[in-house]
C-alpha cells in the first residue's frame, strides 16, 4: 500500500536532478556556440552558494569563439573562463566542503581550482573528453586530493523563452 508521501515523491525530482538542472539552465547563458557549460556550487544544507557558466573575461565580448585558427590567439581556449572557475570566483562565501554540479567534467585547470577552493565533491553530467590526457590529469588531481567524483544519469533540460528554445 502506497502512502501519500510515496505518491508525492514520484512527482518530485531528486536533489541531484534539481541542482544539475540549474547548472544546465546556467549553461544557456554562455555565448559559446559549441560548448555551453554551467556549474552550481551547493553547501551541506543544500543551499546554492554560487553559479557560473563558461564565458569571456568580464567586459571582453570581442574575443574569438573559434575552435580552430592559425594561432592560439585566434582560438577561444586562450580566453574563455570555464563555468567551474566562474562559479568559484562568483562565490561570496567559503567553499570548504561544498559540492560542485557541472554539466561537463572539469578540465585540469578547473580541477586545481576546485581543490584549492576546498570543494569536496564534483558531480558531472557529461564526460565528453573522457580518456583525453587532460581529462586523465584532471581525474588524478581530484582523486589524489580526495575530491569525490560522480556522474548523474543523463538529464534532458530545455527552456523556451522569447529568445528561442535552449537544450
Amino acid at each position: 500500500m502506497n502512502s501519500k508521501k510515496d505518491e508525492t515523491q514520484k512527482h518530485n525530482i531528486s536533489w541531484d536532478e534539481y541542482f544539475m538542472s540549474l547548472a544546465k539552465v546556467s549553461s544557456f547563458r554562455s555565448k559559446d556556440p559549441n560548448t555551453k557549460v554551467g556549474a552550481v556550487i551547493v553547501n551541506d544544507n543544500k543551499r546554492i552558494v554560487s553559479l557560473g557558466y563558461n564565458g569571456m573575461p568580464k567586459g571582453n565580448d570581442n574575443f574569438p569563439w573559434n575552435r580552430e585558427g592559425m594561432q592560439e590567439k585566434d582560438k577561444k581556449y586562450a580566453y574563455v573562463v570555464h563555468a567551474e572557475t566562474n562559479a568559484i570566483l562568483n562565490s561570496k562565501t567559503n567553499l570548504e566542503n561544498t559540492i560542485c554540479f557541472t554539466t561537463l567534467f572539469p578540465c585540469s585547470n578547473c580541477a586545481k581550482t576546485i581543490v584549492q577552493a576546498g570543494i569536496k565533491e564534483v558531480v558531472y553530467l557529461d564526460d565528453f573528453y573522457d580518456k583525453t590526457e587532460d581529462n586523465l590529469i584532471s581525474k588524478t588531481i581530484l582523486q589524489q586530493s580526495n575530491v569525490k567524483i560522480r556522474a548523474v544519469e543523463k538529464l534532458e533540460v530545455s527552456l523556451k523563452t522569447e529568445s528561442g528554445e535552449f537544450k
